[in-house]
């Protein structure tokens, strides 16, 4: 359950990240930061960031006594 609820701040710490970055057009190197372009919306994504941010928020939410 804890893998679920680590998408949501992976996703958002994601998204952020990559907006950040990419209105520079950066591609963040070994992060892969690709542009796409859907239906007229601008939306940069990196499949590694979102990752690594889940598996950190995992990581997190794991060891936060219940």
């Amino acid at each position: 359950m804890d893998f679920f609820k680590a998408l949501i701040p992976g996703s958002i710490l994601t998204f952020v990240v990559c907006m950040i970055m990419g209105a520079g057009h950066s591609t963040g190197g070994w992060l892969q930061i690709q542009h796409y372009h859907i239906q007229g919306h601008n939306l940069y994504w990196s499949w590694v960031m979102f990752a690594i941010g889940t598996g950190l928020s995992w990581m997190i939410m794991a060891i936060t006594p219940k």
